[in-house]
């Protein structure tokens, strides 16, 4: 099957994650992931893949066996079911041919993706690509991840002159409610001793370095009383919660910052005046950055109940996953280098870049699997107007490809 279709095929599927049933532990969190699962079952089946399964978690994984005796690492590659909840509708994709200027995603709602707005459009002049109808997100974000991968494995098949040792594929679903997938996924049986993912990013982008990411939970308990007889006697948790907002550091806030620049995420509040919860993100590259901010929130926490009095505030702080860079480097450094080689075997310059969240490798890597990210060749994530020029996508299956030959040619001239 071509590339392409395949792709289209799981747009027609949606697959957006549920964040009521994943709070409730339920995964997936959507059954919408459960049928495109068992969809991409069957087409590894009938590629001649063995050891295909799946879980009653709708994680898939599959082998494609070795065609050389030489004793070679097991690579794997990872793609998610899921796509984020910003946007529920069905999606409608359709293929344009970019000559430049704006392209129109909807007549009737006049609704258009606007190279002034998203100038790395131009990047793509000539090339197919492939749009949403302006009501729904594509899923690019990771359905063409799924596209290249499998796309691969059925290359590989069909090309039996490229050598290579024992590869191993993975799915996994609720990437996008705190990569829930991957920390259900057992490495251990699955038996790769590398892997990648592929998400996010333009072509050539690869990611080795992402957030350290923690949790915050503030409850602010205060006190009720009738306004005729507050006076004196009301203790106000919304009130109090804004003035909580209010003694962070200014300017350390996803829309202010970039690059390697953290940030302390207002993401949620809900309450009244005698109960409120605040929820926030905490984010830094660094280690050390990543404790001072905890450690900020946490004597924050404990200012407010000297100001208050003791138990105004409960705080509660948790780890979510670590920068993935920890876990590529020395021994572990092998995967980085042999991607670098294939990007370029495919004529692609590599454009390293940080990563501002997470992505499944973060969580594979702490559990022992090194995994850095790989491109799918996607642009705007989680918005209507997130588009995947047709050349990158393949360009991302080549990579894929790529890195299976470079595999073998790394640890069969080392022998």
């Amino acid at each position: 099957m071509d590339i392409v279709q395949r792709f289209l095929n799981y747009t027609k599927i949606n697959t957006t994650t549920s964040r009521e049933n994943g709070a409730k532990g339920i995964m997936p969190s959507s059954e919408g992931q459960r049928i495109l699962a068992q969809k991409i079952v069957e087409e590894l089946k009938e590629l001649g893949l063995i050891n295909v399964q799946i879980t009653d978690t709708a994680i898939v994984t599959a082998t494609l066996p070795a065609n050389t005796t030489r004793a070679i690492p097991t690579v794997s590659f990872f793609g998610h079911l899921d796509t984020s909840a910003e946007q529920m509708a069905d999606t409608n994709a359709q293929i344009v041919h970019f000559v430049g200027g704006d392209i129109c995603l909807n007549v009737a709602k006049q609704i258009y993706l606007r190279s002034s707005e998203f100038p790395e459009l131009n990047n793509y002049l000539n090339d197919d690509i492939i749009v949403t109808d302006g009501t729904s997100l594509l899923g690019a974000d990771d359905k063409a991840a799924i596209a290249a991968i499998i796309n691969a494995m059925q290359y590989l098949i069909a090309h039996p002159e490229i050598k290579h040792g024992e590869i191993k594929v993975a799915f996994v679903p609720d990437e996008e409610q705190g990569l829930l997938g991957a920390k259900a996924f057992d490495v251990t049986s699955f038996g790769a001793d590398f892997g990648y993912t592929l998400d996010c990013c333009g072509i050539g982008e690869f990611v080795c370095e992402n957030w350290n990411a923690g949790n915050a939970e503030f409850i602010f308990h205060g006190q009720s009383a009738h306004p005729m007889s507050a006076k004196g006697k009301l203790k106000n948790a919304l009130l109090m919660a804004h003035k909580f907002i209010a003694m962070l550091p200014a300017g350390e806030a996803p829309e202010y910052t970039e690059g390697r620049e953290g940030y302390y995420w207002v993401k949620q509040m809900q309450g009244n005046s005698a109960r409120t919860v605040l929820k926030m993100d905490v984010r830094d590259f660094t280690q050390e950055g990543y404790q001072k901010r905890m450690q900020f929130l946490r004597q924050l926490s404990i200012n407010c109940n000297q100001l208050w009095g003791d138990g105004a505030v409960e705080c509660q702080l948790d780890d979510r996953y670590a920068n993935v860079f920890n876990s590529l480097q020395g021994e572990n450094r092998y995967p980085i280098e042999i991607a670098m080689r294939a990007y370029y075997k495919c004529g692609i310059e590599p454009k390293i870049i940080p990563m501002r969240g997470g992505y499944d490798g973060a969580v594979l890597s702490q559990k022992g699997l090194p995994c850095p990210n790989i491109f799918t060749g996607a642009h705007n994530f989680h918005s209507i107007y997130e588009y995947l020029p047709v050349s990158s996508l393949k360009a991302a299956s080549q990579v894929v490809i790529a890195v299976v030959e470079e595999t073998y040619q790394q640890f069969v001239g080392a022998n």
